[in-house]
């Protein structure tokens, strides 16, 4: 039985929880002060039902989701938390059009290699990314924010 737990950690809940608080603390850095645990309605017609969004506020409008994920041992893709972002990209695209969107992850570069783990999403699930989506990463070790161009 393989154990999917971030090496050093508690659980991944907590690893997740951490990461959250410490994407709060960037982004209020930069003037935004977010709420956790955030619920705008969302859906793809008239038919709408709230989502809990990681972050997010009412003024200014925006919603956020954190992830804290890793490449895999062995520089394999961790595909089932790919279709994690996805889904997340799905929420952002069924949210209020008026709301800025931020994606905001921590810095995971594949070893042996340079890429991002992000860099990886954004150059193999471009199809699937709504517009107008920010893409934020913080480094786990120096706390760098580094800010990717908004997706048109």
């Amino acid at each position: 039985m393989s154990n999917f737990q971030r090496d050093g950690s508690t659980s991944n809940s907590h690893v997740g929880r951490a990461f959250e608080a410490r994407a709060r603390k960037a982004l209020a850095k930069r003037g935004l002060r977010l709420e956790s645990n955030y619920k705008v309605p969302c859906g793809l017609g008239a038919v709408r039902k709230a989502h809990a969004f990681d972050l997010g506020s009412d003024n200014p409008k925006v919603v956020v989701e954190c992830k804290s994920h890793t490449w895999m041992s062995g520089d394999k893709v961790p595909s089932a938390k790919m279709k994690n972002w996805a889904e997340a990209m799905f929420y952002f695209h069924m949210a209020p059009q008026d709301y800025r969107k931020i994606f905001f992850v921590e810095r995971s570069v594949r070893p042996g290699r340079s890429e991002s783990l992000l860099a990886y999403f954004l150059r193999t699930r471009a199809h699937m990314i709504p517009p107008a989506v920010e893409f934020w990463e913080l480094d786990g070790d120096s706390d760098e924010l580094i800010v990717h161009e908004v997706r048109a």
